[in-house]
């Protein structure tokens, strides 16, 4: 649907932040005095005398660069390949100290992550995936090693230590009663849409997109053929919707204010304002696209009690994501002042008084992808 996402701040349950393969969250500190040791040109970091390589960065920010949009310039391309540099050294970091405390990822887990990550693919598809990425099967699988292993790392030295009591649930209701109002009634929508053009970026699993009237018709069919044979929702939506920003999260538009849906294509509003919760629609043709629409719950307006379940949780949710991010800051900090790192590729940016260093200069174009 065009209407925005607009979710009440009651039922927006903060996520914990997904560990990355790539976290960023301190920036470069460059330790160091006296006499710096010989290093290769193309060594832009060491952290515990453990070298990261220009190769690596230059991999990493292909992935982060859109190769159909502008090529950003010198600076903008530097500047994002520091970030790049940096988010390696803080996961070389981690690293180091999940093998210290025998909390690297075992073969076991890193295959069985692999195999969750390939399943919704035909193996021409994630290989097409992996081509588009610039990276390949060990890459791949060396990164969620890395990622699984600082992801229980920090489960074990910051989530393990969060506690929120009664008591602390109590005082944010309290200090924050008015979020907890509803002022109209509420429609959680997910949606499935197909569009009879080409789009310039695709975002769904299977990297599926209608060019033309014919193809969109026959794709919306397809879908709801699968909906109707039992076929889940959210499944089909990530891998088809052509909806760039609901696609990855299954359709879920979250919960959309009744003001708002009156805003959106009257087809639409009429389809959800008809479906009971659960219900999903037939395909309903909007002047922009095709759409296949699921009510996942209505709420009505008024206050929300402290006794609602929903309530409870979303501000469990919310304290435990403050104090995580908390924690999880403070440990990095900690972790980064107990290392020794040399970031050569900031030392050359600061020599070079903002001109480009020979060792940044790229030896292939922005948009070229392996």
């Amino acid at each position: 649907m065009t209407t925005p996402r607009r979710i009440p701040v009651w039922k927006q349950a903060a996520q914990a932040a997904a560990m990355a393969p790539l976290a960023a969250v301190l920036l470069v500190a460059v330790a160091g005095c006296g006499k710096q040791a010989q290093h290769s040109p193309d060594v832009w970091a060491s952290v515990n005398g453990k070298e990261i390589k220009r190769e690596e960065v230059d991999k990493y920010y292909r992935t982060r660069v859109n190769p159909e949009g502008q090529e950003p310039s010198q600076e903008e391309a530097l500047s994002l390949k520091l970030n790049v540099l940096d988010e390696l050294i803080n996961n070389e970091i981690l690293l180091e100290r999940a093998k210290k405390l025998n909390l690297e990822a075992s073969d076991g887990e890193v295959e069985d992550k692999f195999t969750e990550l390939k399943s919704p693919y035909t193996e021409d598809e994630f290989q097409r995936q992996l081509k588009e990425r610039g990276v390949g099967v060990e890459d791949l699988k060396r990164d969620l090693r890395r990622q699984l292993s600082i992801q229980k790392l920090l489960n074990r030295e910051v989530v393990a230590k969060i506690s929120i009591t009664d008591q602390d649930v109590a005082d944010f209701y309290n200090t924050n009663k008015m979020q907890f109002n509803v002022a109209e009634p509420q429609y959680r929508i997910a949606q499935i849409v197909v569009t009879p053009r080409k789009e310039q970026q695709v975002r769904n699993r299977k990297n599926d997109d209608a060019t033309n009237e014919t193809e969109a018709r026959r794709k919306i069919q397809m879908i709801l053929d699968r909906l109707n044979a039992s076929g889940d929702f959210t499944q089909l939506a990530m891998d088809y919707s052509e909806d760039p920003a609901s696609a990855t999260t299954g359709g879920d538009l979250g919960y959309v204010p009744e003001s708002s849906l009156s805003r959106s294509d009257p087809a639409l509003k009429k389809a959800v304002v008809s479906m009971k919760p659960g219900q999903v629609s037939p395909v309903i043709a909007a002047k922009d696209a095709y759409y296949i629409l699921k009510l996942v719950a209505r709420e009505a307006p008024g206050q929300r009690g402290l006794t609602d379940p929903n309530v409870q949780q979303t501000i469990r949710d919310t304290l435990r994501n403050r104090k995580e991010q908390l924690l999880r800051a403070a440990y990095l900090a900690i972790a980064r002042d107990e290392a020794h790192v040399s970031n050569y590729l900031a030392q050359q940016v600061i020599e070079a008084a903002g001109k480009l260093p020979d060792a940044a200069k790229s030896n292939m174009p922005v948009k070229q992808i392996p």
